[in-house]
């Protein structure tokens, strides 16, 4: 009896079906312009509807999910004296990440200056076709309000919490960042409940999270057929001409994304962690093939917790806190390709940003990443409201709009790459200085996983 293929493998293969399927039809498209519109109109009605529901059976668990892990996590810490050392780790090699990962986006912009290539007739087809898009996105960002102690206070700390997490504070998309707060908040109180106690709301927690993990398996089944057709309509869309317009502009954030990934990260596995880097790209490649196929990091939280704890082998307070913190406040991929875009736009329009502003961009790149929702877009109002500050027209986003859909898989695989890789080097940190409850013995260094 032949063994079964591989959840990860399955959703490759569907998506090489969908790539090799969406380049035949706009070769037929070529040469028959109805067959390509058909299907573009096709892909509207019935690819990304099909596509939705796979996707939205993954953010059901999300608010759960994220409540049950970060507040077990806690929990299991045993001591709230433990708590500070975890979250100033974490916390530091958050910022790490993102600050490295926008410098070498910038490094990138400015070695290729791919807005320099760009003709001016493609940026006017551009614009003529994702203009109005463009100007949607523009007028959200200008909504957002400046950075401020009283924003990141109602960030954090909303006058009606279950108004944030539903959606019905700030936006239309709930906000994890209230829900984060009250779970360390709930954790660390239930640290300080007696024992019998103490372990009773551990195991609903436990048994909440498995609960979440179960609709997840549901939601799998369906990636193998969903990705494809998500893939499809997207190719289909965009066209081959989109991607040849901006090939300067995908070849720099690629190249950005692959070395942030697995160059600073095999680094931090290398020296931080004292694992092997190939190992570890190896027991996380279902992971990184469900946020690029997904491209949201909160849809990929169930699957980043189950690779930590059981092929990683990390501690299960380390795992869920700082995974369930990564999905909202780790945004190395995000705050790489907002630093790109805005050079990159800044560059076609002709506007010089010198080094100290492009200094202020990394810090307000980080800071704005931070606040970006882990779902598809859900950078792009706070990239129009940067291009608005450096005196960029925000409209710009126009000429990227087309392939975002694209990068933001690319981005979304990074940001949940280096989740993974902060937990393994914060758990390694914690154990050095025999800050975990856990009693079992991590993996031998450079060993690989069981």
């Amino acid at each position: 009896m032949s063994k079964p293929v591989p959840l990860a493998n399955r959703i490759l293969i569907g998506m090489a079906i969908g790539i090799v399927a969406a380049l035949l039809t706009l070769g037929i498209g070529h040469f028959h312009a109805p067959t390509l519109d058909l299907m573009r109109k096709v892909s509207t009605a019935v690819f990304d509807p099909f596509g939705q529901v796979f996707l939205r059976m993954l953010f059901f668990v999300v608010m759960p999910l994220v409540f049950a892990s970060l507040t077990a996590g806690v929990v299991q810490l045993g001591r709230p004296d433990r708590l500070g050392p975890l979250a100033l780790r974490t916390f530091a090699v958050f910022f790490t990440n993102m600050a490295i990962g926008v410098t070498i986006g910038l490094l990138m912009m400015n070695l290729l200056e791919p807005g320099r290539h760009l003709p001016q007739a493609a940026t006017a087809q551009l614009m003529s076709e994702y203009g109005g898009a463009a100007q949607s996105i523009a007028e959200r960002g200008a909504t957002q309000p400046a950075m401020s102690l009283s924003l990141v206070v109602d960030m954090f700390m909303p006058r009606n919490l279950l108004g944030a997490i539903a959606g019905h504070e700030r936006g239309s998309i709930g906000e994890v960042l209230p829900l984060i707060l009250f779970a360390i908040l709930f954790g660390a109180a239930a640290t300080r409940l007696a024992n019998t106690r103490r372990k009773q709301v551990l195991e609903a927690l436990e048994t909440l999270a498995e609960i979440m993990t179960k609709i997840v398996d549901f939601a799998l089944r369906l990636a193998p057929y969903a990705v494809p057709a998500m893939i499809y309509s997207v190719i289909v869309k965009v066209g081959l001409g989109v991607l040849a317009a901006l090939s300067w502009f995908v070849i720099g954030c690629t190249i950005a994304f692959l070395l942030h990934l697995f160059g600073t990260m095999s680094l931090w596995m290398r020296f931080l962690a004292k694992r092997s880097p190939l190992e570890f790209f190896r027991t996380i490649r279902p992971v990184l093939i469900t946020a690029f196929s997904t491209s949201s990091s909160n849809a990929t939280l169930p699957t980043a917790l189950a690779s930590a704890r059981d092929d990683l082998k990390l501690s299960e307070s380390t795992s869920s806190f700082v995974l369930s913190l990564g999905t909202t406040m780790n945004m190395s991929g995000t705050a790489l390709f907002e630093g790109c875009v805005v050079l990159f736009i800044a560059q076609v329009f002709g506007v010089d940003l010198s080094l100290g502003q492009q200094v202020m961009l990394m810090l307000l790149a980080v800071l704005s990443a931070v606040a970006v929702a882990g779902i598809p877009g859900g950078s792009l109002p706070l990239i129009a409201g940067l291009l608005t500050t450096f005196g960029v027209p925000p409209e710009g986003l126009g000429i990227i709009i087309g392939v975002d859909r694209i990068l933001d898989m690319m981005r979304t695989t990074v940001n949940v790459g280096s989740d993974v890789a902060t937990a393994v080097v914060v758990d390694q940190q914690m154990r050095r200085a025999g800050l975990l409850a856990e009693t079992y013995a991590a993996p031998a260094p450079n060993a690989p996983p069981d």
